[in-house]
């Protein structure tokens, strides 16, 4: 049986000292086993992947996302909202996986850009296993600099537990020359979201942005 409301939250970003990381190359991680790579590895990159860092099957404890809500914090407006329909099987992860669910291209107007503090929703559901020290860490870029970092920690997740926790986000200020420079290079804005457990790689999931969007 599901638990509902294991975990309920709102977390904040922790701020991690970009400068003080050495840097890290994606070609270096694809030569390490998903295992090995740790959350100081990721930090260290300076530029979005090209590629997926691990399998599907590595997710060994069926972390499985099944919703997702954007809201601008400041006027509590839902900006973007998805979510699996509440009786669909999990599938676990099989090696014929391909690609396209960890992927996403999402599609904003300029506004997006200038807002200030973003809360975002995210339901996931638990397998059989107890998760450990589960750690989400988002890197954004444009082109190839890195804008922002966002680094959640959750201490524990109980087995077969659904689970729900509001990441609360602080936005960079941008200047009107940096928002029009992002706007006029659509899906040039990327991100990678990684996920570990115990400090191990369990999942990665990709994405890119446009800003060309019209209300």
């Amino acid at each position: 049986m599901s638990k509902k409301g294991a975990l309920s939250s709102f977390l904040k970003s922790k701020k991690p000292a970009e400068e003080q990381r050495p840097e890290v190359k994606e070609v270096d991680l694809k030569a390490k086993s998903p295992a090995d790579i740790t959350p100081d590895d990721v930090l260290g990159l300076r530029r979005a992947c090209d590629e997926f860092l691990c399998k599907t099957t590595d997710n060994v404890y069926h972390i499985d996302f099944v919703s997702f809500k954007l809201r601008d914090l400041d006027r509590d407006i839902v900006l973007f909202e998805v979510a699996k329909p509440p009786d669909m099987p999990y599938e676990p992860p099989s090696e014929d996986d391909t690609d396209d669910g960890r992927f996403v291209r999402y599609d904003f107007t300029s506004d997006f850009l200038r807002l200030k503090n973003v809360g975002a929703t995210v339901g996931f559901r638990i397998g059989d296993k107890p998760v450990n020290n589960f750690r989400m860490i988002e890197r954004h870029y444009f082109k190839d600099r890195v804008l922002k970092t966002f680094d959640f920690d959750f201490p524990f997740c109980i087995p077969n537990s659904s689970n729900t926790c509001e990441h609360l986000y602080e936005f960079p200020k941008m200047s009107e020359a940096e928002i029009m420079e992002m706007v006029q290079a659509p899906y040039e804005t990327r991100s990678d979201s990684f996920y570990f457990v115990d400090n191990q790689l369990v999942m990665h999931n990709r994405a890119d942005y446009s800003y060309k969007g019209t209300s």
